[in-house]
């Protein structure tokens, strides 16, 4: 979920919400902020609300099962009833959903499941200079394909985001991504801040999914932001990860340290763009190799991380896109990666009640340490959403689209024997709002 800007300031924000200038409370650049850029045009962005309604959901998917003669096309279909309060005071911003559901599979009863989705995302003024922030988001499915809103992609600015680029289509997924932070402005012109994450993947049933395992990962930063002057920010940060990974036998752990330096341009209200870069550092432990029980030495190696990420976001249209090299948890696959990714996404507002969306990505992971553990893991992810969205009246919204999906992972069974995924869908919305304190 998007997190809507702050009514008057947002220190949070990834984009200026009033015009730019040398007395305005400090923006905290996307670089360091951790938050995923809005998938909606200015026009749309709303607070003080609460949502409700039910959401109905068909999908075909051309590789869903295996069979002796190849992989097997399966429907399903979803009922998700969904909640959100997005309240907004003086002081304190906070986002709150929930979203229960089942979901059945025409051919395939065993893959039957139900489906939870909860997040929170809170920001506390405490003062006109500090702001402390946190969220939790936890998803339950049977497929990475039920997501709230299909037809929107997440792109992220920032070097901490999780790796999401490794997707086993139809199988039981626990996920769940937290962060706090905390930012203080101690000058005109001068901010300091810091946050922690964290990551959990869990895959309760390992044999719908041969060749991934479990994950997690922990993760903080601390940061230095100045206002060079009225739309140039300049900064360091540093940066420690903790890459857990849990193979058959063993774990896998990798741990990385830091320093990017980074630059953002808040060219106006609408548009900015932000690039990072600096050293990295990481040190892998991997667990002994089957059936010999030989140790791995340790890896250690000095790396260049690098990003850069903009956003546009006009009354009609939005617009985002991102590009980053570094070190970051495989999810899924046997350790942590290097990882060349490389997202964007753009909605448009076609008419009244017509608009459309498409998102892309990239991912290229290498496996750290020895070939002889993770090389056969190596590979890429390119996947693309194109959608559409009719609102009927003022409570009814229809959409429906298209997603290609295609992996090479060789070294990955779930992967390589059915590397190609295509998948169209439609649903329907009934959705009610009501507007807090008014």
């Amino acid at each position: 979920m998007a997190v809507p800007a702050w009514s008057q300031v947002d220190t949070n924000s990834t984009a200026p919400a009033s015009p730019v200038n040398d007395s305005a409370p400090m923006l905290t650049p996307p670089s360091v902020s951790g938050q995923s850029y809005s998938t909606l045009p200015a026009g749309e962005e709303r607070s003080n609300y609460l949502r409700y309604g039910l959401t109905f959901t068909s999908a075909y998917s051309d590789n869903a099962t295996e069979s002796s003669s190849g992989s097997v096309g399966e429907a399903s279909y979803s009922l998700s009833p969904t909640i959100a309060l997005d309240e907004t005071t003086s002081t304190l911003h906070s986002v709150l959903s929930y979203s229960p559901g089942f979901t059945f599979y025409q051919k395939t009863s065993g893959l039957d499941a139900s489906d939870q989705t909860v997040s929170i995302d809170e920001h506390y003024r405490v003062s006109p200079h500090v702001t402390f922030s946190g969220g939790n988001s936890f998803h339950k499915s049977s497929s990475v394909f039920n997501q709230p809103d299909q037809g929107s992609g997440s792109v992220s600015g920032g070097a901490q985001a999780p790796n999401l680029s490794v997707v086993a289509p139809i199988a039981e997924l626990l996920s769940n991504t937290g962060n706090v932070g905390a930012t203080y402005q101690f000058a005109a012109n001068g901010m300091v801040g810091g946050n922690g994450t964290f990551t959990n993947l869990h895959y309760p049933n390992p044999a719908q999914v041969p060749g991934l395992s479990d994950s997690s990962s922990q993760g903080a930063s601390a940061f230095s932001s100045l206002r060079v002057s009225k739309m140039h920010y300049l900064g360091v940060n540093y940066q420690y990860q903790r890459l857990l990974s849990y193979p058959t036998e063993g774990l896998n752990e990798t741990q990385t340290h830091a320093i990017f330096f980074f630059y953002t341009l808040y060219a106006s209200t609408a548009f900015s763009v932000s690039f990072f870069g600096g050293p990295q550092h990481s040190d892998t432990v991997q667990p002994p190799l089957p059936p010999l029980n030989i140790q791995l030495p340790a890896a250690r190696a000095w790396t260049p991380a690098a990003g850069g990420s903009l956003s546009w976001q006009g009354r009609l249209t939005s617009a985002a896109v991102s590009y980053k090299h570094i070190i970051s948890g495989g999810g899924g696959l046997f350790g942590a990666v290097h990882l060349d990714s490389a997202s964007a996404s753009i909605q448009q507002q076609i008419a009244r009640s017509l608009s459309g969306s498409v998102a892309a990505s990239y991912a290229q992971n290498d496996v750290l340490g020895s070939p002889l553990s993770g090389g056969a893991s190596n590979g890429h992810t390119v996947s693309g959403t194109a959608s559409l969205q009719k609102q009927f009246g003022e409570h009814i919204n229809l959409q429906f689209g298209y997603t290609r999906l295609h992996q090479s992972y060789s070294g990955v069974v779930v992967l390589s024997t059915n590397p190609d995924t295509n998948r169209e869908f439609i649903s329907v919305s009934y959705q009610f709002s009501r507007p807090l304190g008014r």
